[in-house]
């Protein structure tokens, strides 16, 4: 693109040029010829005043003087040189000016004028002065030379101004075409840069935005990947852990097993509508879930939970403090949260957990808290990676509060040790609960 700038430049001085410089030439021939038939005229006026009544019986001219060069003759009317310097008969032209009027001609590479010379009214000869075209032809040379230096002056000063302005036009380009290269190879970080030039600005911005829109798109889907398995691992083990149950007790009742694992399954079915619908949402979003009573969310997760910690030789302790019991929460987003609180506690927790939901300020707070003490920085316990655990994801938490910000919620750390998290949900009045399945 650089060269075409300089070659789009380099033409259009070039046609310009030559408009301007073809009829400047012309002119400057078309001057200096007439200067030099002037300068003719001239002498041969002067010579033509020196002429005395005289001068058909005889006498001599005293002619002007002149350039070497040019020739200035006085001619009788028989066309005979009297005086001075020239052809010895009359020529056209000096035969011509015999009439009475001043005759200019060319002829044998010469430039010639010739002057009537009267006396009253009666023409008695004729004053002759020619020059040859070669000096005058040397003179033009020699200006079209200056136009020629003038113009390739020029020329070179446009092919200068024309990289420049085109290496002032590429660069942002070249720039943005390796930053696009960059983004094609991966790096989703490579931003490209302003510039002076507004066009090029707003492709750059508009390039930046997709980017950045890409870069997001990419994250939501590796934060989904990581989310959906974070969450299924949950649900899976604790199904696993009860059909092994089951089929290691030969007096288990199957039907009760069946029942806890069909529960188990929609859980899980719940489990991905949410993460999915975590996908597809942000916190500001504020998508309604379904809700339900706090009393019956919670009997749900005891259910699932208390065979995995009784396994793990841990206790799990439920509570809800009176007013507690019929507040209507978002029953999925506190079934994810406390399903990711209760894994916590039970891989990196110790002692007995306690859930205990209760009232404040016209909000449910649910407080999940163990023995054992939290060593993660209160100030990135929340973000992605923060873990202290050998194999640990780093998502868990990280994962519950962004579940709890998408149904209006907030979950926070209550204290680092005993460790405590309170999980804040809004509450929706019964009538305006949708049912879920």
């Amino acid at each position: 693109m650089r060269q075409r700038v300089i070659r789009v430049a380099v033409v259009a001085v070039l046609v310009a040029l030559a408009l301007l410089a073809t009829p400047l030439a012309l002119g400057i021939q078309t001057s200096f010829f007439a200067d030099e038939r002037d300068e003719l005229e001239r002498l041969s006026l002067a010579a033509a005043v020196h002429v005395s009544p005289q001068f058909v019986a005889g006498d001599r001219v005293e002619l002007p003087a002149h350039e070497r060069g040019t020739d200035v003759g006085v001619y009788d009317l028989s066309g005979r040189l009297r005086d001075g310097s020239g052809p010895r008969k009359a020529d056209a032209t000096t035969r011509l000016a015999r009439g009475g009027a001043v005759t200019r001609g060319r002829g044998d590479h010469q430039i010639v004028v010739a002057v009537p010379v009267a006396t009253g009214e009666q023409v008695i000869g004729v004053a002759r002065a020619s020059t040859g075209t070669l000096h005058v032809w040397h003179r033009v040379v020699l200006a079209w030379l200056g136009l020629a230096g003038t113009a390739l002056v020029a020329l070179i000063t446009a092919v200068v101004v024309a990289r420049r302005q085109a290496r002032t036009l590429t660069a942002p380009l070249e720039v943005l075409s390796a930053k696009a290269g960059a983004v094609a190879e991966g790096d989703l970080t490579a931003r490209a840069e302003g510039s002076a030039i507004a066009e090029i600005d707003q492709v750059a911005r508009t390039q930046n935005t997709m980017v950045e829109r890409l870069a997001r798109w990419l994250e939501h889907e590796r934060h989904f990947a990581s989310n959906a398995s974070h969450q299924l691992r949950t649900s899976l083990a604790g199904l696993q852990l009860g059909l092994e149950a089951a089929a290691a007790d030969p007096d288990t009742d199957l039907r009760a097993a069946v029942g806890e694992a069909l529960e188990q399954v929609r859980h899980l079915q719940r489990t991905v509508d949410e993460v999915l619908r975590l996908a597809r949402t942000t916190p500001r979003d504020g998508v309604p879930t379904t809700t339900r009573p706090t009393a019956e969310v919670v009997e749900g997760v005891e259910r699932r939970w208390h065979g995995t910690f009784a396994a793990e030789g841990r206790r799990l302790d439920f509570g809800v403090e009176p007013g507690g019991e019929s507040l209507w929460i978002p029953d999925r987003t506190a079934e994810q949260v406390l399903d990711v609180l209760l894994d916590n506690a039970l891989r990196h927790g110790h002692g007995t957990v306690g859930v205990t939901v209760r009232e404040m300020g016209g909000v449910a707070a649910v407080d999940v808290s163990d023995e054992g003490s939290l060593t993660l920085d209160r100030r990135t316990v929340f973000e992605r990676g923060a873990t202290t655990a050998r194999g640990g994801s780093g998502i868990g938490l990280a994962l519950a509060r962004e579940i709890a910000e998408t149904a209006g919620g907030r979950l926070t750390l209550a204290r680092s040790e005993p460790t405590a998290f309170t999980l804040l949900l809004p509450v929706t009045e019964p009538r305006q609960a949708a049912t879920g399945p």
